[in-house]
């Protein structure tokens, strides 16, 4: 077996929420589980047992319990959990009113703002009341199209406890792409900003939100923040009022929850929309709330005392993950604008500032650091921090290790996969479990899921399908408008039935029990019928210094597929037959022959979707002769013009 990045002391395992977990779980139902393995094994073949020690170690508060945990596991899709208990995904999350401190806001600009447990309770009844007073009742949606800060949570949370259903993206997205996903829901309320900062930058988005306002003709109110400057005009805006003067004056007023189903929509999530209109996944706030919490207390080790941050914008499940950490009384810490402004310290000097505890980021900016020769653990006071968490994008093993050498030895780096499907994780960290260069640490509790090559059939130590095997309570309710499922049966059950094939290409590690993410499968490449992920390619090309970015594709090519390679070069290199030559070899000897590409091509810039994953289907479908439906699901559409000319001169 290999030597492992990281081992948790024995004081760390000790004190780990998961180990209090296990105990209270061997007691209720007289075990003797004595590891991590042995939790999950029982997770996973006693899954109405697992969910329902999940709810009662996680406190979850319900004015309705129930005795019947989960309906029919051979129903899937379509298996009701906690049938008759009635709850509230807000009451939840706000079960703390004291003057601990819930919110610390970070803008760009440094712009600063905290706002206590007991505050955030007064916003929320506040703006509660005032939209009840609007017509905003169970059932209805409410949308933020926002930057990251606390007005979005409390709007959120204030829809919540009416029983409306939130759904958000975030005001870097142009207004085309919001009217494709919040007008999809039809929406009776939308908070929105007068604008953000990006590098430096002020953004008005005014205009934008007018122009959202009027593509959406279900909206009949529209609640304007100021962030930018003092009291815009908004009167361009249709039924739009101030923030502040549309917030009930009324202090110490007391929440009244809705007490609704176990399955009540709570959160519509969207699919990236990549390759057509993003779908709408629908999701409940029992599934959410329950299955945040297990991944918070039992995988990220949240605790009262913990500060916790993750670099999202609320276009992204990172976003809904992090906001129910107010469920445990962490303080959180919100962040918006650019990462690396002024400089790629800014997150460390955050995180030395406000000692934060737990910080969350994606691949893609790891691999920048690494990239730029930035070494946190020398410049920062990192004391504080005792676990990074990260996503996004599968990171390669010199990555973990980057983590290691130049940012803190001793802390858990927790790498987890899942996604906005789910609202979670499949694949998490444990706290009491080694870190492995390259690999997520297990499987995720009461997920059940494994890998399967193309016939089907389980496999260990070979990569494959990711696929889940049985249901967990925050796979989606159905789809938007898909009145009969047939999108939602087709987007996971149409492969292998009664089985969840979520896309990914992954490989189990029977040694150390971790999972290695190769990336989507439906960009897998097949050059000779072999299988290859691109994530393997990608990580022999971070080692080179010329190269800054990279895609690859593959494109069928005389009855084969061949391997097509885009690399984006770091200032003051150009694509030399040297260069390409040593891409070749570089590929060759530490990947295989079969990751060597057929043609290479230098490009301006690598598309990205809004939550920062590299779009290889759009590129493969231009590539191929196939339209591309929805660059308005792109970071940087104008990033596309490039591939598209490049097609010529493969013709």
């Amino acid at each position: 077996m290999r030597t492992p990045l990281w081992m948790p002391s024995e004081e760390r395992r000790r004190n780990a929420n998961i180990t209090r977990f296990i105990n209270e779980v061997n007691a209720r139902y007289g075990l003797n589980l004595a590891s991590y393995s042995d939790l999950y094994n029982w997770s996973v073949n006693n899954i109405p047992d697992f969910w329902a020690a999940v709810w009662d170690f996680a406190e979850i508060k319900a004015s309705k319990k129930t005795d019947s945990v989960v309906t029919d596991l051979s129903v899937f899709p379509g298996a009701k959990w906690f049938p008759g208990a009635r709850l509230n995904f807000a009451e939840n999350l706000l079960r703390y009113r004291d003057e601990q401190t819930a919110f610390i806001f970070k803008g760009e600009t440094q712009i600063s703002k905290r706002m206590t447990y007991a505050g955030l309770y007064d916003s929320v009844a506040r703006l509660a009341y005032s939209l009840r007073e609007a017509g905003i009742g169970a059932g209805d949606r409410v949308v933020g199209y926002m930057p990251n800060m606390i007005e979005t949570v409390v709007c959120m949370l204030a829809a919540a406890s009416l029983g409306a259903t939130w759904s958000s993206c975030a005001t870097d997205i142009g207004p085309a792409a919001a009217i494709e996903r919040l007008g999809q829901v039809e929406p009776k309320a939308m908070i929105t900003a007068d604008g953000y900062f990006y590098k430096g930058r002020m953004f008005d988005t005014l205009g934008h939100a007018e122009e959202v306002v009027r593509g959406i003709p279900s909206l009949q109110k529209v609640i304007v923040v100021s962030y930018t400057r003092e009291r815009p005009d908004i009167s361009q805006i249709p039924d739009a009022v101030h923030y502040d003067d549309f917030l009930s004056k009324e202090s110490n007023q007391e929440i009244q929850f809705e007490q609704l189903p176990f399955d009540h929509p709570q959160y519509i999530m969207f699919s990236s929309g990549t390759t057509g209109k993003p779908k709408c996944m629908v999701q409940s706030a029992g599934g959410v709330l329950i299955n945040h919490l297990k991944e918070l207390l039992l995988h990220t080790d949240l605790k009262r005392t913990d500060t916790i941050m993750y670099i999202t914008s609320c276009s992204w499940m990172m976003w809904n993950w992090l906001i129910s950490s107010l469920a445990v009384g962490a303080t959180i810490v919100l962040y918006d604008g650019n990462p690396n402004h002024p400089d790629p310290g800014a997150m460390w000097k955050l995180i030395q500032d406000e000692e934060i505890t737990i910080f969350g980021c994606s691949a893609s900016y790891l691999h920048f650091l690494k990239k730029e020769g930035i070494s946190p653990g020398r410049d920062y006071d990192l004391s504080s921090l005792r676990e990074i968490s990260q996503t996004g994008s599968p990171l390669s093993a010199e990555g973990f290790e980057y983590v290691y050498r130049d940012i803190k030895a001793d802390l858990h780096f927790n790498s987890i996969s899942g996604g906005t499907d789910i609202n979670g994780c499949f694949a998490a960290g444990s706290p009491i479990l080694p870190v492995y260069a390259g690999e997520l640490q297990s499987p995720a509790l009461g997920m059940k899921i494994n890998a399967y090559d193309e016939k089907g059939r389980p496999i260990r130590d070979e990569q494959g399908e990711l696929v889940c095997e049985a249901p967990a309570p925050s796979m989606p309710l159905y789809f938007w408008n898909d009145l009969d499922g047939s999108k939602y049966f087709d987007a996971y059950f149409s492969v292998y039935p009664n089985v969840w094939r979520h896309g990914d290409y992954i490989l189990f590690h029977s040694d150390t029990g971790g999972v290695t993410f190769y990336g989507r499968s439906d960009a897998v490449l097949k050059p000779s019928g072999v299988r290859i992920g691109t994530a393997e390619i990608y990580t022999q090309l971070e080692k080179l210094p010329e190269i800054a970015d990279s895609l690859a594709v593959g494109q069928n090519h005389q009855d084969d597929q061949r391997v097509i390679l885009f690399v984006k070069l770091a200032p003051g290199f150009t694509l030399t037959g040297e260069l390409k030559e040593k891409i070749r070899w570089t590929l060759r000897e530490n990947a295989s022959p079969r990751h060597v590409p057929a043609l290479i091509f230098e490009a301006p810039e690598i598309p990205y979707t809004l939550n920062m994953k590299k779009v290889e289907s759009a590129v493969t479908n231009i590539i191929n002769g196939r339209a591309v439906t929805n660059r308005e699901a792109l970071m940087n559409p104008g990033s596309l013009e490039f591939y598209e000319k490049v097609v010529e001169q493969l013709r």
